[in-house]
């Protein structure tokens, strides 16, 4: 499963990569966001070579509301201090979704 993210400071090294990265926003709270751990695992398996973390919303409400974070879980992908794509909680409910957005932006 995905690295949590624990310092804003590791969150800027992050999304300062060359290579494309991947982060979940999520809160312990939130249901949907426990659904999603369920399917991850097999949505990662097809994306090996993608580097997936982990944000909580709740501890970094300041890099959510930066980044247009509205609703959990949502997936942002991250390069060179750039959001390149932003896979909203409302469309990221299953793991077909989940695979279409990182295909749309990883194929």
């Amino acid at each position: 499963m995905s690295n949590y993210i624990k310092s804003e400071d590791t969150f800027k090294e992050l999304i300062a990569s060359e290579t494309p990265v991947i982060i979940k926003f999520e809160a312990d709270w939130c249901p949907d966001c426990k659904r999603m751990d369920y399917f991850m695992p097999d949505v990662e398996s097809q994306f090996k070579e993608l580097p997936i973390y982990t944000i909580d919303k709740d501890e970094f409400p300041e890099i959510a509301s930066d980044n247009v974070v509205m609703g959990i879980p949502s997936l942002l992908v991250f390069q060179n201090n750039e959001k390149l794509g932003h896979l909203h909680s409302a469309n990221a409910k299953t793991p077909g979704e989940v695979t279409d957005f990182l295909k749309k932006n990883f194929n």
